[in-house]
């Protein structure tokens, strides 16, 4: 069967769950100059965090399909509300409503999104749930190809968090080494 481009009726799980998230943006009442982040950056972050979750997936031998939801879900409640204020939090619940809702999910995989999703935030923690890691991991790459300076506002106790995780994802999936991500974590005086 040829490629149906989120068009019809044979829409993998996944796909119905992206299709609902854009959407949801394409639909929203909240205009840009009320949310904190754009509905194009939404649009964009979302789509690049599914992908990138796609490839970290395959790479760490976890479900791809499970990886995708979460990805697609995990700023579900920015996306509904337009702030981030607790937006990890918020959205595991939106998610669970809506993976419920859906009828198409059984409990376990409804557990291990919604947790996905309420732990994304937690970029400090590192833990053994594989696909709350991976969100994490999918969210931060997917920012810093934006720019180095993504996160520049962001205190420097959070600020070396991130760092430390997208210096360990571009040693995970072989790409060069910043320099200037090892300098900048010295500075903030730590060491991977």
């Amino acid at each position: 069967m040829p490629f149906h481009h989120f068009n019809g009726k044979n829409l993998s799980r996944s796909e119905k769950i992206q299709q609902l998230v854009v959407q949801e943006l394409l639909t929203s009442k909240i205009p840009d100059s009320k949310r904190e982040s754009s509905v194009t950056w939404e649009l964009k972050h979302s789509s690049g965090v599914i992908q990138i979750a796609r490839i970290l997936a395959d790479k760490r031998g976890l479900d791809a399909e499970i990886a995708e939801i979460a990805a697609a879900l995990h700023d579900i409640s920015v996306i509904v509300t337009g702030s981030y204020e607790n937006h990890a939090k918020k959205g595991g619940e939106l998610a669970r409503n809506l993976l419920t809702d859906s009828g198409d999910f059984k409990h376990d995989e409804i557990a291990t999104i919604v947790e996905a999703v309420e732990c994304h935030s937690d970029k400090s923690i590192y833990s053994e749930k594989p696909y709350a890691e991976l969100v994490k991991d999918a969210d931060v790459l997917d920012c810093f190809l934006y720019g180095d300076d993504i996160y520049s506002e962001k205190p420097d106790s959070e600020k070396i968090h991130y760092l430390r995780r997208i210096i360990l994802l571009r040693k995970e999936l072989g790409m060069k080494e910043k320099k200037d991500y090892i300098a900048e974590l010295a500075r903030l005086g730590e060491a991977l």
